[in-house]
C-alpha cells in the first residue's frame, strides 16, 4: 500500500482564503454570520441567517467562455482547486493530463438557480427557461466535472454528492485511490453555495437557528441554549499525492493522511445513530493502525442541532474517552454543507502544524445531555499532537472519519 500526503490546499471560505487570514479570524473569536432580510419573502421560512464567503477575485482567464458551464458552486470549486494546484507546485504540470491525477469531489447539489429554471419549465410549460448549460450547472457532479474540464484532467472522477459528508468523502476516496495505487495524485474536497433553498431544507425540520436579532451569538454547538444551525458556503480543495512521488519532485508536505472510515446508519434518513458514528471512527483508527490514545484533537461536525450534537458527542466519548479535546468550526462558519468536510480537515491540519486549536465560540454551558468531552472554549488551546481526527455526518446516516498525521 502507498502512503498518501497532502501537498497543496486552496480554500474559498467565510473566514478568508488563506491560513493566515483564517487563523486571525479564529483567534478573534467572531463568527461570520449575516442576516438576510430578503429571505422574509419566503412564506414559512423562519431563519434569516446565512454565512457567505469573503469576497474573492477571479483572474482574467475566468472569462465567459471558460465559465459558461459553472454556477457559483462550481466556480468556487474550480478557483479553490487552482489555488491548491498552485500551492502544490502542480499548476500547468503534465501530470494533470497524464491520467495519473484524478478528482474526488462533491457538493450537496448543483446550483439552486438552475434547478429553479427546470421548475419554471414545469410550471410554465416552456423550455424558454433552460439552455445548453442549465443542466451542467444543476447536476450533482457539476463541481468535479468543471474542475476536470478547466484544467484538462484525464484521471478518474469520483463524485461525492453526499450532503454534509461530500467533502470528507472526497478526501477519503481520493486517499484510497492513491493508497491502492490507482492514481498518483488527486484533487479532493467539496463545495457549496449559499441559497435560501438550503436553509429551507433544515428549516422545515425545525433545525435552523432563528436567533435573527443576534447573529453574533449563533450557532452554538453543544450548548444547552442552542437553537439550531446556520447555513454557510465555501469550497476547499486538497492536493493528495503518493509520498514517493511528492518527495521525488521536492514537494512541500503539509500532512499525511493515515486513516479513513465511512459507513451508514441503515436506520433513518435524518436521525443520527451514535453507535454507527462511533464505528466509523474506529474504522478510521483501524485503517491508521492507531489506538484512540494517539489522537490529540477531534474536529467535530458540531452542527448545533439537538439530535446531532448529542449523538456525535456520545459517539466521540465512546471511542476516545472524556479526555479528548474537541471543537466545532461551524460556530464560526455555519454549516457549509458539501464543503465542510474538506474545509474542516484543512483547518485541523493547519492547527496541528501550528500547535494551536480554535475554540467553539458561543459555547457557554455544555448541554448535560451531551457526552463528557474536553470542549475547547475561551481563547483556544495549545496542543502538541502528532495526530488529529476530523469527523462529519450527513443526512441518510452517512458517517465519515479522517485521521491526519503531522509531517515532521
Amino acid at each position: 500500500m502507498k502512503r498518501v500526503v497532502i501537498t497543496g490546499a486552496g480554500a474559498i471560505s467565510p473566514l478568508g482564503h488563506d491560513w493566515a487570514s483564517v487563523r486571525t479570524r479564529l483567534e478573534a473569536r467572531r463568527n461570520a454570520v449575516c442576516v438576510y432580510p430578503e429571505w422574509g419573502q419566503y412564506k414559512g421560512l423562519n431563519t434569516r441567517m446565512g454565512v457567505p464567503c469573503e469576497p474573492f477575485e477571479l483572474p482574467a482567464h475566468y472569462n465567459r467562455k471558460t465559465t459558461r458551464s459553472m454556477g457559483r458552486v462550481a466556480l468556487m470549486a474550480v478557483r479553490a482547486s487552482e489555488m491548491a494546484l498552485e500551492d502544490a507546485g502542480l499548476l500547468g504540470s503534465p501530470l494533470l493530463g497524464s491520467g495519473q491525477l484524478g478528482i474526488s469531489y462533491g457538493s450537496s447539489a448543483g446550483t439552486p438557480a438552475s434547478m429553479s429554471d427546470f421548475g419554471r419549465m414545469e410550471l410554465e410549460k416552456t423550455t424558454d427557461t433552460i439552455n445548453a448549460t442549465t443542466y451542467i450547472k444543476m447536476m450533482a457532479h457539476t463541481a468535479p466535472v468543471n474542475i476536470g474540464v478547466f484544467f484538462g484532467i484525464t484521471g478518474r472522477v469520483i463524485t461525492t454528492s453526499s450532503a454534509c459528508t461530500s467533502g470528507s468523502q472526497g478526501v477519503g476516496y481520493a486517499y484510497e485511490a492513491i493508497k491502492s495505487g490507482r492514481q498518483i495524485a488527486m484533487l479532493a474536497g467539496g463545495s457549496e453555495e449559499l441559497d435560501a433553498t438550503d436553509a429551507a431544507v433544515f428549516d422545515v425540520l425545525f433545525a435552523t437557528s432563528c436567533s435573527n436579532d443576534t447573529p453574533e451569538a449563533t450557532p452554538r454547538p453543544f450548548d444547552a441554549k442552542r437553537d439550531g444551525l446556520v447555513i454557510g458556503e465555501g469550497a476547499c480543495t486538497l492536493v493528495l499525492e503518493e509520498l514517493e512521488h511528492a518527495k521525488a519532485r521536492g514537494a512541500r508536505i503539509l500532512a499525511e493522511v493515515v486513516g479513513y472510515g465511512t459507513n451508514s446508519d441503515g436506520q433513518h434518513v435524518t436521525q443520527p445513530n451514535a453507535a454507527t458514528m462511533a464505528q466509523a471512527m474506529r474504522l478510521a483508527l483501524d485503517d491508521a493502525g492507531l489506538p484512540p490514545e494517539a489522537i490529540g484533537y477531534v474536529a467535530a461536525h458540531g452542527t448545533a442541532t439537538e439530535h446531532g450534537d448529542i449523538a456525535e458527542s456520545h459517539a466521540t466519548e465512546a471511542v476516545f474517552g472524556k479526555r479528548m479535546p474537541i471543537s466545532a468550526l461551524k460556530s464560526y462558519t455555519g454549516h457549509t454543507l458539501g464543503a465542510c468536510g474538506s474545509l474542516e480537515s484543512w483547518i485541523a491540519v493547519q492547527m496541528m502544524r501550528d500547535g494551536w486549536f480554535h475554540p467553539t465560540i458561543n459555547l457557554v454551558d455544555v448541554d448535560p445531555r451531551c457526552g463528557e468531552l474536553d470542549y475547547v472554549t475561551g481563547e483556544g488551546r495549545r496542543i502538541d499532537t502528532e495526530y488529529v481526527v476530523n469527523n462529519n455526518f450527513a443526512f441518510g446516516g452517512i458517517n465519515t472519519s479522517l485521521v491526519f498525521r503531522r509531517w515532521a
